[in-house]
Protein backbone atom coordinates (compact mmCIF):
# COMPACT_ATOMS: atom_id res chain seq x y z
CA UNK A 1 0.00 0.00 0.00
CA UNK A 2 0.86 3.33 -0.28
CA UNK A 3 0.23 6.86 2.22
CA UNK A 4 -0.49 9.83 -0.14
CA UNK A 5 2.55 11.80 1.91
CA UNK A 6 4.95 9.14 3.68
CA UNK A 7 7.13 11.63 4.40
CA UNK A 8 4.84 13.27 7.01
CA UNK A 9 3.07 9.41 8.85
CA UNK A 10 5.75 8.33 10.95
CA UNK A 11 6.87 4.59 11.17
CA UNK A 12 4.03 4.93 14.67
CA UNK A 13 1.44 6.69 12.52
CA UNK A 14 2.00 3.73 9.69
CA UNK A 15 1.40 0.98 12.14
CA UNK A 16 -1.62 2.48 13.80
CA UNK A 17 -3.36 2.82 9.98
CA UNK A 18 -2.10 -1.16 9.69
CA UNK A 19 -3.74 -1.99 13.17
CA UNK A 20 -6.71 -0.31 12.34
CA UNK A 21 -7.43 -2.15 9.32
CA UNK A 22 -6.41 -5.58 10.84
CA UNK A 23 -8.22 -5.41 13.63
CA UNK A 24 -11.62 -7.20 12.91
CA UNK A 25 -9.55 -9.91 11.24
CA UNK A 26 -7.68 -10.27 14.44
CA UNK A 27 -4.05 -10.75 12.69
CA UNK A 28 -1.34 -7.91 12.90
CA UNK A 29 0.53 -6.28 10.43
CA UNK A 30 4.15 -5.65 9.69
CA UNK A 31 6.09 -4.14 6.96
CA UNK A 32 8.39 -5.94 4.99
CA UNK A 33 9.91 -3.36 2.87
CA UNK A 34 9.46 -0.45 0.54
CA UNK A 35 9.15 -0.86 -3.55
CA UNK A 36 10.90 1.19 -5.74
CA UNK A 37 7.63 3.45 -6.14
CA UNK A 38 7.13 4.65 -2.45
CA UNK A 39 4.87 1.98 -1.73
CA UNK A 40 5.11 -0.21 1.54
CA UNK A 41 4.87 -3.98 1.19
CA UNK A 42 3.14 -5.53 3.97
CA UNK A 43 2.61 -8.88 5.49
CA UNK A 44 0.24 -10.34 7.88
CA UNK A 45 1.35 -13.23 10.73
CA UNK A 46 -0.96 -15.73 9.81
CA UNK A 47 -2.44 -16.73 6.23
CA UNK A 48 -5.60 -15.21 4.74
CA UNK A 49 -8.31 -16.25 2.92
CA UNK A 50 -8.21 -14.34 -0.71
CA UNK A 51 -11.84 -13.38 0.97
CA UNK A 52 -10.17 -12.23 4.21
CA UNK A 53 -7.18 -10.49 1.85
CA UNK A 54 -10.08 -8.48 0.08
CA UNK A 55 -11.13 -7.32 3.57
CA UNK A 56 -8.02 -5.73 5.12
CA UNK A 57 -7.04 -4.40 1.11
CA UNK A 58 -10.41 -2.53 1.69
CA UNK A 59 -9.96 -1.66 5.31
CA UNK A 60 -6.93 0.02 4.07
CA UNK A 61 -8.32 1.82 1.00
CA UNK A 62 -10.96 3.26 3.50
CA UNK A 63 -8.53 5.53 5.45
CA UNK A 64 -8.24 9.23 4.03
CA UNK A 65 -4.08 8.80 4.14
CA UNK A 66 -4.27 5.68 1.84
CA UNK A 67 -3.37 6.74 -1.93
CA UNK A 68 -3.68 2.92 -3.26
CA UNK A 69 -3.78 -0.73 -1.33
CA UNK A 70 -4.05 -4.16 -3.21
CA UNK A 71 -3.32 -7.65 -3.01
CA UNK A 72 0.44 -9.03 -3.36
CA UNK A 73 -0.44 -11.08 -6.22
CA UNK A 74 2.04 -14.32 -6.55
CA UNK A 75 2.35 -14.72 -10.67
CA UNK A 76 3.58 -17.31 -12.26
CA UNK A 77 4.84 -18.05 -16.09
CA UNK A 78 2.26 -17.60 -18.80
CA UNK A 79 2.65 -21.36 -19.35
CA UNK A 80 0.07 -24.09 -19.86
CA UNK A 81 0.66 -27.52 -18.85
CA UNK A 82 4.01 -29.41 -19.61
CA UNK A 83 1.98 -32.65 -19.15
CA UNK A 84 3.12 -34.89 -22.40
CA UNK A 85 -0.79 -35.59 -23.75
CA UNK A 86 -2.48 -31.96 -22.62
CA UNK A 87 -2.04 -31.00 -25.83
CA UNK A 88 -4.59 -33.41 -26.38
CA UNK A 89 -6.93 -32.20 -24.35
CA UNK A 90 -8.78 -29.86 -26.78
CA UNK A 91 -11.86 -30.44 -24.01
CA UNK A 92 -9.41 -27.91 -21.98
CA UNK A 93 -8.13 -25.35 -24.35
CA UNK A 94 -9.50 -25.29 -27.65
CA UNK A 95 -11.18 -22.14 -28.77
CA UNK A 96 -13.71 -23.23 -30.40
CA UNK A 97 -15.30 -26.06 -28.05
CA UNK A 98 -13.15 -26.23 -25.19
CA UNK A 99 -14.46 -24.77 -21.93
CA UNK A 100 -10.96 -22.61 -21.64
CA UNK A 101 -9.61 -23.67 -18.28
CA UNK A 102 -6.14 -21.94 -18.96
CA UNK A 103 -6.86 -18.75 -18.40
CA UNK A 104 -9.11 -19.60 -15.02
CA UNK A 105 -6.15 -21.25 -13.97
CA UNK A 106 -4.50 -17.70 -13.80
CA UNK A 107 -6.72 -17.04 -10.67
CA UNK A 108 -6.92 -20.53 -9.14
CA UNK A 109 -6.21 -24.53 -9.86
CA UNK A 110 -8.06 -25.91 -7.20
CA UNK A 111 -5.96 -25.66 -4.24
CA UNK A 112 -8.27 -26.55 -0.65
CA UNK A 113 -11.11 -27.74 -2.39
CA UNK A 114 -12.42 -31.31 -2.14
CA UNK A 115 -14.06 -33.19 -5.31
CA UNK A 116 -15.98 -36.64 -4.37
CA UNK A 117 -16.03 -39.26 -7.04
CA UNK A 118 -18.65 -41.60 -6.33
CA UNK A 119 -17.90 -44.10 -9.52
CA UNK A 120 -16.59 -47.61 -9.48
CA UNK A 121 -13.37 -46.72 -7.42
CA UNK A 122 -9.56 -45.87 -8.27
CA UNK A 123 -6.45 -47.44 -9.69
CA UNK A 124 -3.10 -46.85 -8.48
CA UNK A 125 -2.06 -44.01 -10.94
CA UNK A 126 0.84 -42.06 -10.56
CA UNK A 127 -0.67 -39.00 -12.31
CA UNK A 128 -3.87 -39.09 -9.89
CA UNK A 129 -2.68 -40.57 -6.42
CA UNK A 130 -0.72 -37.42 -5.11
CA UNK A 131 -4.17 -35.51 -5.19
CA UNK A 132 -6.23 -38.56 -4.22
CA UNK A 133 -7.71 -38.47 -0.13
CA UNK A 134 -8.71 -41.84 1.16
CA UNK A 135 -12.04 -42.59 0.38
CA UNK A 136 -14.20 -45.92 1.03
CA UNK A 137 -15.57 -48.91 -0.34
CA UNK A 138 -19.68 -48.26 -0.13
CA UNK A 139 -20.44 -51.42 -1.88
CA UNK A 140 -22.87 -53.68 0.13
CA UNK A 141 -22.91 -56.52 -2.16
CA UNK A 142 -18.95 -59.05 -2.42
CA UNK A 143 -20.04 -60.47 -5.43
CA UNK A 144 -20.49 -57.52 -7.31
CA UNK A 145 -17.99 -55.66 -5.62
CA UNK A 146 -15.32 -58.50 -6.27
CA UNK A 147 -13.63 -58.01 -3.32
CA UNK A 148 -14.82 -60.89 -1.15
CA UNK A 149 -16.56 -58.19 1.69
CA UNK A 150 -18.69 -55.74 2.09
CA UNK A 151 -18.09 -51.87 2.60
CA UNK A 152 -14.68 -51.20 3.71
CA UNK A 153 -12.02 -48.32 3.28
CA UNK A 154 -10.53 -49.88 0.76
CA UNK A 155 -12.08 -47.60 -2.93
CA UNK A 156 -9.43 -49.76 -5.08
CA UNK A 157 -11.60 -50.12 -8.55
CA UNK A 158 -11.64 -54.21 -8.74
CA UNK A 159 -13.19 -54.33 -12.37
CA UNK A 160 -16.27 -54.12 -13.29
CA UNK A 161 -16.57 -56.58 -16.02
CA UNK A 162 -19.23 -59.04 -16.90
CA UNK A 163 -19.99 -62.24 -18.72
CA UNK A 164 -22.88 -62.71 -21.19
CA UNK A 165 -26.36 -62.59 -20.02
CA UNK A 166 -24.69 -61.81 -16.24
CA UNK A 167 -26.69 -58.32 -16.08
CA UNK A 168 -29.84 -59.58 -18.36
CA UNK A 169 -30.66 -61.83 -20.75
CA UNK A 170 -29.62 -59.51 -23.47
CA UNK A 171 -26.66 -58.16 -22.34
CA UNK A 172 -23.39 -58.80 -23.89
CA UNK A 173 -20.15 -59.46 -22.10
CA UNK A 174 -18.01 -56.28 -21.38
CA UNK A 175 -14.34 -55.37 -20.03
CA UNK A 176 -13.70 -53.44 -17.43
CA UNK A 177 -14.59 -49.75 -17.99
CA UNK A 178 -11.82 -48.15 -15.39
CA UNK A 179 -14.88 -45.57 -15.39
CA UNK A 180 -13.97 -44.25 -11.75
CA UNK A 181 -9.98 -43.68 -12.81
CA UNK A 182 -10.81 -42.06 -16.26
CA UNK A 183 -13.78 -39.38 -14.15
CA UNK A 184 -11.07 -38.43 -11.76
CA UNK A 185 -8.53 -37.43 -13.83
CA UNK A 186 -10.55 -35.18 -15.60
CA UNK A 187 -11.42 -33.35 -12.34
CA UNK A 188 -7.77 -33.23 -10.79
CA UNK A 189 -4.89 -35.07 -12.51
CA UNK A 190 -1.55 -33.91 -11.15
CA UNK A 191 -0.61 -31.02 -13.58
CA UNK A 192 2.56 -29.84 -14.81
CA UNK A 193 4.16 -33.24 -13.89
CA UNK A 194 5.73 -33.38 -17.14
CA UNK A 195 3.10 -36.70 -17.84
CA UNK A 196 0.13 -37.82 -19.32
CA UNK A 197 -2.90 -35.47 -18.63
CA UNK A 198 -3.56 -32.31 -16.59
CA UNK A 199 -7.04 -31.95 -14.78
CA UNK A 200 -9.68 -29.42 -14.78
CA UNK A 201 -8.66 -28.09 -11.28
CA UNK A 202 -5.28 -30.19 -10.87
CA UNK A 203 -4.83 -28.38 -7.30
CA UNK A 204 -8.15 -29.88 -5.95
CA UNK A 205 -8.26 -33.16 -4.25
CA UNK A 206 -10.19 -36.66 -5.26
CA UNK A 207 -12.24 -38.18 -2.34
CA UNK A 208 -13.04 -41.89 -4.01
CA UNK A 209 -16.25 -43.31 -3.16
CA UNK A 210 -16.76 -46.89 -4.55
CA UNK A 211 -20.39 -47.72 -5.40
CA UNK A 212 -20.40 -49.12 -8.86
CA UNK A 213 -19.35 -52.97 -9.91
CA UNK A 214 -20.33 -55.44 -12.05
CA UNK A 215 -23.66 -54.49 -13.81
CA UNK A 216 -23.36 -51.30 -11.91
CA UNK A 217 -24.11 -50.28 -8.47
CA UNK A 218 -27.56 -50.16 -5.75
CA UNK A 219 -29.13 -46.80 -5.56
CA UNK A 220 -29.00 -47.38 -2.09
CA UNK A 221 -24.96 -47.83 -1.75
CA UNK A 222 -24.92 -44.79 -4.27
CA UNK A 223 -27.12 -42.28 -1.79
CA UNK A 224 -24.71 -43.77 1.15
CA UNK A 225 -21.74 -42.42 -0.73
CA UNK A 226 -23.23 -39.01 -1.23
CA UNK A 227 -23.97 -38.94 2.46
CA UNK A 228 -20.69 -40.18 3.76
CA UNK A 229 -18.59 -38.20 1.21
CA UNK A 230 -20.38 -34.89 2.28
CA UNK A 231 -19.77 -35.65 5.88
CA UNK A 232 -23.09 -37.00 7.04
CA UNK A 233 -23.17 -40.01 9.16
CA UNK A 234 -23.69 -43.92 7.73
CA UNK A 235 -24.83 -46.22 10.51
CA UNK A 236 -21.60 -48.73 10.92
CA UNK A 237 -18.60 -46.71 9.28
CA UNK A 238 -16.58 -44.26 10.58
CA UNK A 239 -16.83 -40.26 10.29
CA UNK A 240 -15.41 -38.93 6.69
CA UNK A 241 -12.66 -36.52 7.89
CA UNK A 242 -12.42 -34.53 4.46
CA UNK A 243 -15.91 -33.50 3.75
CA UNK A 244 -16.46 -32.83 -0.06
CA UNK A 245 -17.22 -29.52 -1.63
CA UNK A 246 -18.52 -31.02 -5.12
CA UNK A 247 -19.87 -34.35 -5.80
CA UNK A 248 -19.73 -36.17 -8.98
CA UNK A 249 -22.19 -38.16 -9.87
CA UNK A 250 -21.48 -39.47 -13.31
CA UNK A 251 -23.94 -42.61 -13.14
CA UNK A 252 -27.56 -43.08 -14.46
CA UNK A 253 -30.41 -45.23 -14.46
CA UNK A 254 -33.72 -45.12 -15.70
CA UNK A 255 -36.92 -43.52 -13.85
CA UNK A 256 -37.85 -41.40 -11.82
CA UNK A 257 -35.63 -39.46 -8.70
CA UNK A 258 -36.15 -41.71 -5.66
CA UNK A 259 -36.99 -40.88 -2.55
CA UNK A 260 -33.50 -42.42 -0.88
CA UNK A 261 -31.43 -40.20 -3.21
CA UNK A 262 -33.07 -37.26 -3.16
CA UNK A 263 -32.97 -37.06 0.49
CA UNK A 264 -28.96 -37.64 0.55
CA UNK A 265 -28.81 -34.86 -2.58
CA UNK A 266 -30.92 -32.28 -0.47
CA UNK A 267 -28.75 -32.74 2.89
CA UNK A 268 -25.53 -32.67 1.12
CA UNK A 269 -26.14 -29.55 -0.58
CA UNK A 270 -28.03 -28.71 3.40
CA UNK A 271 -23.79 -29.52 4.32
CA UNK A 272 -22.39 -27.10 1.46
CA UNK A 273 -21.28 -29.59 -1.26
CA UNK A 274 -22.30 -28.76 -5.49
CA UNK A 275 -23.51 -31.57 -6.87
CA UNK A 276 -23.01 -32.31 -10.25
CA UNK A 277 -24.60 -35.18 -12.28
CA UNK A 278 -24.24 -36.55 -15.78
CA UNK A 279 -27.20 -36.04 -17.98
CA UNK A 280 -27.09 -39.68 -19.28
CA UNK A 281 -26.68 -41.36 -23.23
CA UNK A 282 -29.61 -42.75 -24.10
CA UNK A 283 -30.33 -39.46 -26.95
CA UNK A 284 -33.80 -38.56 -24.96
CA UNK A 285 -35.19 -36.11 -22.47
CA UNK A 286 -32.67 -36.05 -19.33
CA UNK A 287 -35.99 -35.73 -17.42
CA UNK A 288 -35.96 -39.74 -17.68
CA UNK A 289 -33.20 -40.69 -16.34
CA UNK A 290 -31.93 -40.37 -12.70
CA UNK A 291 -30.23 -38.98 -10.43
CA UNK A 292 -30.35 -35.89 -13.74
CA UNK A 293 -34.36 -35.59 -12.90
CA UNK A 294 -33.60 -35.15 -9.58
CA UNK A 295 -33.73 -31.45 -7.69
CA UNK A 296 -30.80 -29.41 -6.40
CA UNK A 297 -28.62 -31.42 -9.11
CA UNK A 298 -26.49 -29.34 -11.59
CA UNK A 299 -27.37 -31.70 -14.80
CA UNK A 300 -24.75 -31.36 -17.58
CA UNK A 301 -25.42 -32.73 -21.11
CA UNK A 302 -22.26 -33.62 -23.33
CA UNK A 303 -20.83 -31.57 -26.02
CA UNK A 304 -18.42 -32.91 -29.16
CA UNK A 305 -14.98 -31.20 -30.30
CA UNK A 306 -17.21 -29.29 -32.92
CA UNK A 307 -19.19 -27.51 -30.33
CA UNK A 308 -22.62 -29.72 -31.16
CA UNK A 309 -24.48 -31.85 -28.51
CA UNK A 310 -23.16 -35.10 -28.44
CA UNK A 311 -25.40 -37.59 -30.57
CA UNK A 312 -25.72 -39.98 -27.47
CA UNK A 313 -26.38 -37.03 -24.99
CA UNK A 314 -29.30 -36.93 -23.17
CA UNK A 315 -31.00 -33.39 -23.41
CA UNK A 316 -33.83 -31.38 -22.29
CA UNK A 317 -35.70 -28.86 -19.29
CA UNK A 318 -33.43 -31.13 -16.97
CA UNK A 319 -30.13 -30.14 -18.11
CA UNK A 320 -28.23 -27.23 -16.28
CA UNK A 321 -25.12 -26.83 -18.64
CA UNK A 322 -23.22 -29.05 -21.02
CA UNK A 323 -19.63 -29.60 -21.00
CA UNK A 324 -17.47 -31.20 -23.23
CA UNK A 325 -18.04 -35.22 -23.68
CA UNK A 326 -16.31 -36.04 -26.84
CA UNK A 327 -17.52 -37.57 -29.53
CA UNK A 328 -15.32 -40.29 -31.62
CA UNK A 329 -17.75 -41.44 -34.22
CA UNK A 330 -15.47 -39.43 -36.63
CA UNK A 331 -11.94 -39.73 -35.20
CA UNK A 332 -10.60 -41.23 -31.73
CA UNK A 333 -8.98 -37.84 -31.25
CA UNK A 334 -13.02 -36.50 -30.19
CA UNK A 335 -12.62 -38.21 -27.33
CA UNK A 336 -12.19 -36.76 -23.90
CA UNK A 337 -7.97 -38.26 -22.86
CA UNK A 338 -7.59 -39.21 -19.08
CA UNK A 339 -6.14 -41.44 -16.60
CA UNK A 340 -6.94 -45.26 -17.24
CA UNK A 341 -6.21 -48.80 -16.61
CA UNK A 342 -4.63 -51.50 -19.23
CA UNK A 343 -6.39 -54.27 -17.31
CA UNK A 344 -9.36 -56.17 -19.21
CA UNK A 345 -10.80 -57.61 -15.78
CA UNK A 346 -8.80 -56.84 -13.05
CA UNK A 347 -6.24 -53.85 -13.00
CA UNK A 348 -2.67 -53.78 -14.49
CA UNK A 349 -0.76 -51.73 -15.79
CA UNK A 350 -1.65 -47.72 -15.75
CA UNK A 351 -2.17 -45.60 -18.94
CA UNK A 352 -3.92 -43.11 -20.74
CA UNK A 353 -7.37 -43.03 -23.12
CA UNK A 354 -9.94 -42.15 -24.51
CA UNK A 355 -13.78 -42.37 -23.02
CA UNK A 356 -16.63 -40.31 -24.33
CA UNK A 357 -20.36 -40.01 -22.73
CA UNK A 358 -21.74 -37.15 -20.37
CA UNK A 359 -19.85 -39.17 -17.43
CA UNK A 360 -16.92 -37.17 -19.17
CA UNK A 361 -18.90 -33.98 -19.41
CA UNK A 362 -19.78 -33.81 -15.85
CA UNK A 363 -16.47 -34.22 -14.30
CA UNK A 364 -15.42 -31.27 -16.47
CA UNK A 365 -18.01 -29.46 -14.26
CA UNK A 366 -17.10 -30.99 -11.32
CA UNK A 367 -13.34 -29.20 -11.81
CA UNK A 368 -14.87 -26.31 -12.53
CA UNK A 369 -16.81 -25.80 -9.50
CA UNK A 370 -13.91 -27.14 -7.45
CA UNK A 371 -12.29 -23.49 -9.17
CA UNK A 372 -14.89 -21.42 -7.96
CA UNK A 373 -14.65 -22.98 -4.44
CA UNK A 374 -10.96 -22.59 -4.11
CA UNK A 375 -11.56 -18.78 -5.80
CA UNK A 376 -14.41 -18.51 -3.50
CA UNK A 377 -14.69 -20.29 -0.45
CA UNK A 378 -18.06 -18.44 0.61
CA UNK A 379 -19.74 -19.81 -2.50
CA UNK A 380 -23.28 -21.97 -1.62
CA UNK A 381 -24.25 -25.08 -4.07
CA UNK A 382 -26.75 -22.39 -5.42
CA UNK A 383 -24.70 -19.72 -5.90
CA UNK A 384 -22.06 -22.26 -7.76
CA UNK A 385 -24.88 -23.29 -9.79
CA UNK A 386 -26.57 -20.20 -10.77
CA UNK A 387 -22.76 -18.61 -11.69
CA UNK A 388 -22.05 -21.52 -14.13
CA UNK A 389 -25.22 -21.02 -15.79
CA UNK A 390 -24.79 -16.83 -15.85
CA UNK A 391 -21.15 -17.30 -17.30
CA UNK A 392 -21.97 -19.81 -19.83
CA UNK A 393 -21.48 -19.46 -23.60
CA UNK A 394 -23.69 -20.69 -26.47
CA UNK A 395 -22.80 -23.71 -27.81
CA UNK A 396 -20.82 -23.06 -30.74
CA UNK A 397 -22.30 -26.09 -32.97
CA UNK A 398 -25.90 -27.14 -32.77
CA UNK A 399 -28.30 -28.30 -29.36
CA UNK A 400 -31.91 -27.52 -30.75
CA UNK A 401 -33.38 -29.96 -28.17
CA UNK A 402 -32.37 -28.31 -25.05
CA UNK A 403 -28.24 -27.65 -23.78
CA UNK A 404 -29.44 -25.97 -21.17
CA UNK A 405 -27.15 -22.33 -20.34
CA UNK A 406 -25.18 -23.54 -22.92
CA UNK A 407 -20.93 -24.84 -22.63
CA UNK A 408 -19.65 -24.10 -19.57
CA UNK A 409 -16.75 -21.26 -19.47
CA UNK A 410 -14.17 -21.97 -16.85
CA UNK A 411 -12.48 -18.52 -16.98
CA UNK A 412 -15.63 -16.53 -17.19
CA UNK A 413 -17.06 -18.28 -14.17
CA UNK A 414 -13.95 -18.27 -12.20
CA UNK A 415 -13.76 -14.38 -12.74
CA UNK A 416 -17.23 -13.96 -11.68
CA UNK A 417 -16.93 -15.74 -8.39
CA UNK A 418 -13.41 -13.09 -7.48
CA UNK A 419 -14.19 -12.12 -3.73
CA UNK A 420 -15.54 -8.77 -3.82
CA UNK A 421 -19.18 -7.37 -3.80
CA UNK A 422 -21.33 -10.11 -2.73
CA UNK A 423 -22.71 -12.55 -5.12
CA UNK A 424 -26.87 -11.86 -6.25
CA UNK A 425 -29.03 -14.16 -4.46
CA UNK A 426 -29.19 -17.22 -7.36
CA UNK A 427 -32.48 -17.63 -9.17
CA UNK A 428 -34.95 -20.55 -7.86
CA UNK A 429 -35.00 -23.66 -10.48
CA UNK A 430 -38.09 -23.57 -12.00
CA UNK A 431 -38.34 -27.76 -11.63
CA UNK A 432 -38.83 -28.96 -8.25
CA UNK A 433 -17.44 -44.71 -20.35
CA UNK A 434 -16.62 -44.80 -23.67
CA UNK A 435 -18.57 -48.02 -21.70
CA UNK A 436 -21.07 -45.65 -20.56
CA UNK A 437 -23.30 -46.85 -23.39
CA UNK A 438 -23.86 -49.94 -22.31
CA UNK A 439 -27.55 -51.77 -22.97
CA UNK A 440 -29.24 -50.50 -19.62
CA UNK A 441 -29.40 -53.16 -16.59
CA UNK A 442 -32.37 -54.00 -14.26
CA UNK A 443 -34.33 -50.80 -13.19
CA UNK A 444 -33.06 -51.39 -9.52
CA UNK A 445 -29.33 -50.99 -10.48
CA UNK A 446 -27.26 -47.82 -11.27
CA UNK A 447 -25.15 -47.98 -14.02
CA UNK A 448 -22.09 -45.19 -15.52
CA UNK A 449 -23.29 -42.92 -17.58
Amino acid sequence: MKFRDTAQIKSGGRAKAYGQAAKELGVSVKEVRTTAGGARVLATDEELSAAESQELVRGLQSQRAVEYAEPDVLMRPLATSNDTFYELQWDLHEERAGIRVPAAWDSSTGGGAIVAVVDTGITQHTDLMPNVLPGYDMMSDPARARDGNGRDPNPQDEGDWYDDAECGFTTASALSSWHGTHVAGTVAAVGNNGQGVTGVAPGAKILPIRALGACGGYMSDISDGITWATGGAVPGLPANSNPADVVNLSVGGPGYCSTTMQRAINDGVGRGAAMVVAAGNENQSAGNSSPANCQNVITVAASDRQGNRAPYSNYGSAVDVTAPGGSMEIEVSGGIASTYNTGSTVPDQETYAYSVGTSMAAPHVAGLAALMLSTNEQLTPQQVEEQLKNSARPLPGTCTEGCGAGLVDAAAAVAAVLPGPRLPPPRRRPRFPNRARRPRPPLSRTTPS
